[in-house]
């Protein structure tokens, strides 16, 4: 008896380690690669560079605890209980330029196809069904792709924020990778991209406040307040960044993933008024408000990038949080309704001009979700010039 237990333990052993090695060998490519050589050697001369690693000039804190007791309190609205209503994407809409010059279509999360002044510009494009190394565990998305890759017309820039997995997915940027395209990325990114077969000659690295050009275009890396990482052992190894664009006619600011943080007013001071601003408003908790500013701070960072119109995103495909699915939308409506600010809810799916007027309509359903005041994110460290402290308006 006792020698058959320790087959069949043996056994179990070498099946496990076959698991995890398939397992291992199935995440690898999606893990990514180290900066070396000159790369790195550039890194280092970054003004963000600290002991090894990038660093906030603020830094982010995680509460333990409450993260932990979050983790028993999770919504039972996390993630929809029906069919999301979605915006079939025509491709042909897209043969026609905005009347106005700017047009916007969110395609869910971070992943926006900014039109501006006759450019192109995706953002944070994620296309695979999870957000993760493996194809077979991690977020699951909650609706197909809107349209397939190639069927989006030419793309001049696609703008990557950092290498976290729900903005820098291995999968579509391998089916990227022979187009005729810039891919513009935080310092450290681009050793992910080049050994996933993108040519060098089409990447763009860039540092905080680092300027680059396309035609008429000017792309500007701004400050954002985050981290990166693909696995444990990578933490902060490359950048992350926000990014604003500057066309003759129209300014868009989109800010990746962050915190709420002091430079913000500097890069409106600097770089705004923006036509329109899209911030990141979902995947918060009070556990890590330095990491994601949630709605009420969005509408803050709104104000202080002096923006004339605001997009909410980073919700409303996957469930990277506890509060329910449309608790950052709700909230972004009910503080800038408080704050007098023009936001823009679109569909996803759905082209529309800032400019012009957006039929607004409630598409997502009406679920349960806690108020600012019954969850607050309140980000640390965050003084505006002037006086006054994180969790105020900078206009009071």
């Amino acid at each position: 008896m006792k020698q058959r237990l320790r087959r069949g333990a043996k056994w179990f052993g070498v099946l496990l380690l076959i698991a995890l090695g398939l397992t291992l060998i199935d995440a690898w490519q999606g893990l990514g690669h180290r900066a070396t050589g000159e790369r790195r050697a550039r890194m280092e001369r970054s003004p963000q560079w600290k002991d090894g690693a990038f660093e906030n000039p603020q830094p982010i804190v995680n509460l333990i605890g409450p993260m932990l007791s979050g983790m028993f309190d999770v919504s039972p609205d996390a993630s929809p209980n029906t069919p999301v209503n979605v915006a079939p994407v025509d491709p042909a809409r897209f043969q026609t330029p905005p009347e106005s010059g700017l047009r916007l279509t969110w395609f869910g999360h971070s992943s926006m196809l900014i039109e501006l002044d006759g450019y192109r510009v995706l953002t944070d494009p994620v296309w695979s069904e999870r957000v993760s190394p493996l194809s077979w565990i991690g977020p699951k998305r909650y609706y197909a792709p809107l349209i397939p890759l190639d069927k989006l017309p030419r793309i001049d820039a696609v703008l990557i924020s950092h290498d976290h997995y729900d903005h820098l997915d291995h999968r579509t940027i391998i089916a990227m990778k022979e187009w005729d395209t810039k891919f513009i990325v935080p310092l450290g990114v681009a050793a992910h991209l080049e050994y996933w077969g993108v040519p060098l000659s089409k990447i763009i690295e860039v540092d905080w406040w680092e300027r680059t050009r396309l035609g008429e275009l000017e792309i500007v890396s701004t400050p954002v307040r985050h981290a990166s990482g693909r696995h444990v052992f990578d933490k902060d190894a490359t950048l992350w960044s926000g990014y604003a664009l500057v066309g003759p006619k129209h300014r868009a600011y989109f800010s990746g993933d962050t915190g709420l943080f002091t430079a913000l007013q500097d890069i409106g001071e600097r770089l705004g008024p923006f036509d329109v601003t899209m911030l990141e408003v979902g995947q918060y908790h009070r556990s890590w408000p330095d990491w994601h500013m949630g709605p009420e701070q969005a509408v803050t960072a709104h104000q202080m990038l002096k923006g004339k119109r605001f997009v909410p995103m980073h919700w409303g495909l996957y469930t990277l949080a506890y509060h329910s699915w449309t608790e950052p939308i709700e909230r972004s409506l009910a503080e800038s309704l408080i704050q007098q600010v023009d936001v823009l809810t679109p569909k996803p799916g759905q082209s529309f001009e800032p400019e012009r007027a957006l039929e607004s309509s409630r598409w997502w359903p009406s679920v349960s979700w806690q108020t600012a005041q019954q969850h607050a994110v309140v980000s640390g460290n965050v003084i505006f010039r002037g006086g006054g402290n994180a969790g105020a308006s900078p206009s009071k």
